[in-house]
This record gives C-alpha cells, structure tokens and sequence, in this order.
C-alpha cells in the first residue's frame, strides 16, 4: 500500500490544528465533508480527490479536530466545533462560492454552512446526510438506564459497525441542540443533490425522504440507489456521486 502524503495544516483562530489537502484547480472547487469518526483517506474523499484531477477543478478534504490527523481529541469534540472546522476550512482554503459533499455528519454540517455561509456554497451534495443524528438517533435509542449513565457519568461508549466502540459525551447530545436541521425552516437556494442508500442501516431511507419533504428550494433532488450501504462507496454509488456533481454543475452552468 502506497505512502500516505503528508498534509499541510491550518491553525484555526479557535486554536485547533486542522490536517488538510489541498487541490489548485478551476472554480466553483469541491470540498469534501466526512463524517462521524472518519478521516479524510476515506474512499469517497480520495475519488472525489482524482475526479476534480482530471478535470482541472480545485478540491478540498480535511479532518475535524479530535480526527484523524488534526489536533484535539474525538471525545472532547461536538457539533458546533466540528462545524466551526468546516466553516474555518471553507474560508481560509477556497476562493470564491464552492460545491459542498457532505457524508452522514458532513451532511449536518454542509447543511450548516448552507444557513450560515450562504455566499460561499455555489451547490450541495449529501451523502446519507445524518442532521440531529445525536438526538434522533443516539439519545432517542438510549434507554432509561444509559441516559442516566451519560448525564451522571458524562459519557458512554456505544458499539460500532466500524471498529472500536464509540465515545457518546453529554456534550456532543447537549451541544448539538444548538444546531437542528430538521427542527428549524430550511431554505437551500442553491442545486441540491441528496443520495441515499435504501440499504443503509445507519441513517434510514426515510430519514433521506423526511429532509427532502422539510427543505425548500427550487433545485432540490433525492437519488435513491438500491443496494447501497451507508458506506456509498462501491462502484454503482461512486458514479451516483459523480453524477450528482455533474448534475449540480450543469445547474450552475445553466444560470450564466
């Protein structure tokens, strides 16, 4: 297995050491947004990486504080942090309005700078967007006995389909509350593209439908892929991905 590039990295004026790669390349760019617990060496990162090579475009990925190879550590990080991440990335590394994918909790946080950023995002991209997963999912699912567990003892760990088990603070459930998607209006004047697989057993195909029917907007999509996982990195949903770009960048052409 090849080497790994080393990243550069951008000191935040919140004090955070955020790891990032960085494409030069024709606008509107793409910036990459993961998602909970995951690196930016992910597989729909690293295509989207060679996709805007071959064209020419700029791209973005990076790590959130307390990921993969940014400072902090995960379990002291929430919501709102990892949104400032992106908001600060998004600034300091892009010039001009660009193309957000956002992939589960990426999906919460593109949807943020959608409402706070509005000038710099020229199109949107979720990948089983996962906005008030923390509430919906994690505090929603937990029983008497573990809530009572996370309130007094300030966090438990959760199991995970993906390695070791996740560490679920209060924080990150109290701090995300401050940052509804789902519970607040949501005007996305821009192309969107949402993409959804109907066999994803972390963010349900009805939550894809639930966000769909509560944005408003006037370019709005939802692409169902059947048989893709919450992963969406197979060949079938990595050309869904790139179609989706495409779709948005036709978009964006057709308003000039």
């Amino acid at each position: 297995m090849a080497e790994l590039a080393a990243p550069a990295f951008l000191e935040t004026g919140a004090g955070r050491r955020l790891a990032y790669h960085r494409l030069e390349g024709t606008g509107p760019g793409v910036v990459f947004l993961g998602g909970f617990m995951s690196d930016m060496e992910g597989t729909k990162a690293r295509h989207l990486e060679a996709w805007c090579q071959t064209r020419g475009r700029a791209f973005l990925r990076f790590d959130y504080t307390g990921h993969g190879q940014s400072s902090g550590r995960f379990e002291d990080g929430a919501i709102g942090d990892w949104a400032e991440d992106a908001e600060a990335a998004l600034t300091a590394l892009t010039e001009g309005a660009q193309i957000v994918v956002g992939s589960s909790m990426g999906g919460w946080i593109a949807l943020l700078l959608a409402k706070r950023r509005p000038e710099k995002l020229a199109g949107l991209v979720t990948i089983a967007a996962a906005p008030d997963f923390t509430e919906d999912g994690y505090w929603a699912g937990f029983s008497p006995e573990e809530r009572a567990a996370l309130l007094g003892d300030g966090q438990i760990a959760v199991p995970s389909d993906y390695g070791a088990p996740y560490i679920i603070t209060r924080r990150l459930i109290e701090e995300a509350r401050d940052h509804f998607i789902l519970r607040t209006p949501l005007s996305l004047a821009l192309p969107t593209r949402f993409l959804q697989g109907t066999e994803d057993d972390a963010v349900p195909m009805e939550r894809a439908l639930t966000l769909l029917s509560h944005a408003q907007g006037d370019n709005l999509s939802l692409h169902l892929l059947k048989g893709a996982d919450h992963s969406f990195s197979s060949p079938s949903a990595l050309l869904a991905l790139e179609e989706a770009l495409e779709s948005v960048f036709a978009a964006l052409a057709s308003r000039l």
